[in-house]
């Protein structure tokens, strides 16, 4: 099968891409519908097909490939470890159906390095794992006639929107010039999360459950930031050069903890704070509050040791908008806007004191880290495409170009916005403005501040799309689609009982109503009253 794939033409690689965008696209859609359950796990299954057999047709011929060229038998034997690893976790997820969420959520962050013809990519094999263990799991259910979930939502904006952005992402990787990279984009980040983004919100999220989830993620959180503390008492880092060699030549030490980057990492952190956060301020008993502000207290300290600023200001804008929600938010927002003005007479004012100088482009360039260059750089690009753009994923290319560059640093603009108005236009910057909006829609919507629970989920998608602005990654963070899956599922059910919104301040928690085509705890009592 990879050797016929590798012949595919450019044209076919073309077409297939948009295939698989229809097919998740299918999959997220079809939610709810109980007479396209067949039609809907074929369509599940062809997608989780696809994409490694796109990948491996569009660098076949490539060095990344060449020692499976030259040794198939290695290959063979890695395919065949992949699929018993996916076999028995399908089996745990099966039996223990409650598994799937703790797995994934346990999965976000690990990255794995895969290095093969000088290349090094790190990839989130974890979590693939388990997102095909899941949709296998899914597809036999079907298969045996076993309903699906009565009470999985139907698609609404979200759903088009998310679908939308993914379909024209791959239309758009048609006449990109790097389409190799749009490829990568749409196998290892866009089809995968969207079948993850399916499966989480077919979860009935109980109390105990969404409490459970986040003890996994704050031990996590913990985890790394104690290895980072380590990192930073020893003044060496466990993984990536690029930051080991910036560290020797700048006047500061960054911490990346096991991530490969230390604004990941910062961003990582940020949206757990925030979650836990949630959890304090609604918290029932005074041991659990001094708990949860002890594990803050720590996580704040390795924040610091990343010097991320981005997450730094994600974390503030996600802590002014839990202030909101909890309280009043006319005051919050008054208290909010009074701060920034502030901040920005001081910088005019002193801004030197703290290297901050907007005077000039070079100064503001230096400010930002290099991020002015290359938010200049992709307004240009748009400039010259207004409508169409350069196609997807070519903004390095574009960009390497329109400045007569040699350097790969230029990987993104760091600004979501510009990327995506370099790369896809008026077009895909509409489509954009159209996901944000329905997405805080479905996050902030129906009557939100009643339930802890979605709140925590708001505020962190909030700081998540404010890191966006300064740094790269929205999609292509399965962060994202892990609070949208939750997040819509979480809406339905608020909008179908909004008496019974599970609640993180739940810790017995409440079995979820999971039958044969469901997920989620055995047994169990009625959900709380947010």
């Amino acid at each position: 099968m990879i050797l016929a794939a590798a012949g595919l033409g450019r044209v076919a690689e073309h077409l297939g891409v948009i295939a698989a965008a229809l097919l998740a696209g299918f999959a997220v859609l079809g939610a709810g519908r109980r007479e396209l359950d067949r039609a809907r796990a074929l369509a599940i299954g062809l997608a989780l097909a696809a994409t490694p057999i796109l990948l491996v047709a569009a660098i076949w011929g490539s060095p990344q490939l060449r020692s499976l060229r030259h040794h198939p038998l290695v290959g063979l034997a890695a395919i065949l470890a992949a699929l018993a690893a996916v076999g028995v976790l399908a089996v745990v997820i099966s039996r223990r159906p409650w598994a799937l969420p703790l797995l994934a959520v346990a999965a976000l962050p690990f990255r794995v390095p895969i290095s093969s013809g000088g290349d090094t990519s790190n990839l989130l094999i974890p979590l693939y794992a388990v997102v095909a263990a899941g949709t296998v799991v899914l597809i036999a259910r079907v298969l045996r006639g076993s309903p699906v979930d009565s009470d999985e939502p139907a698609a609404g904006m979200l759903e088009w929107a998310l679908v939308g952005s993914v379909l024209l992402y791959a239309v758009q990787a048609t006449y990109s010039q790097d389409f190799t990279k749009a490829l990568e984009q749409i196998v290892f980040f866009y089809i995968p999360f969207a079948l993850l983004f399916v499966l989480l919100r077919r979860i009935d999220w109980s109390g105990r459950l969404l409490v459970t989830c986040l003890g996994v993620l704050v031990g996590l959180a913990l985890v790394f930031a104690f290895v980072g503390f380590g990192e930073y008492a020893s003044r060496g880092l466990l993984l990536n050069p690029k930051v080991i060699s910036s560290n020797m030549v700048e006047s500061y030490f960054r911490v990346n903890s096991l991530f490969y980057d230390p604004n990941i990492y910062g961003r990582f952190l940020a949206v757990v704070m925030l979650l836990l956060s949630t959890a304090m301020l609604w918290g029932r008993t005074r041991r659990d509050v001094l708990a949860a502000a002890a594990c803050l207290t720590v996580l704040w300290g390795a924040l610091m040791t990343s010097i991320s600023q981005s997450s730094i200001a994600a974390l503030v804008l996600g802590l002014g908008v839990l202030a909101a929600l909890r309280w009043n938010p006319r005051r919050t927002a008054a208290i909010g806007v009074a701060l920034v003005l502030a901040g920005g007479v001081f910088v005019v004012l002193d801004g030197s004191s703290v290297r901050v100088d907007l005077s000039s482009s070079r100064g503001a360039d230096q400010a930002t880290t290099g991020r002015f260059d290359l938010v200049k750089g992709g307004v240009d690009l748009f400039a010259q495409r207004p409508l169409q753009g350069y196609g997807a994923g070519s903004f390095a290319v574009a960009y390497r170009a329109h400045e007569g560059s040699s350097s790969d640093a230029e990987s993104a603009s760091h600004t979501i916005p510009i990327t995506v108005a370099a790369e896809q236009g008026l077009i895909g910057l509409a489509v954009y403005l159209v996901l944000l909006s329905a997405a805080f829609a479905r996050l902030f919507g129906g009557g939100v501040r009643s339930s802890p629970a979605r709140v925590a989920l708001a505020t962190a998608f909030a700081a998540l799309v404010v890191h966006t602005m300064a740094y790269a990654d929205f999609l292509e963070d399965p962060i994202t689609w892990t609070l949208l899956g939750i997040g819509a599922a979480l809406a339905a059910a608020a909008t179908r009982d909004p008496v019974v919104a599970p609640s993180l301040r739940d810790p017995g928690g409440v079995a979820s109503r999971a039958g044969p085509g469901g997920v989620g705890e055995p047994g169990g009592a009625t959900p709380l009253v947010a």
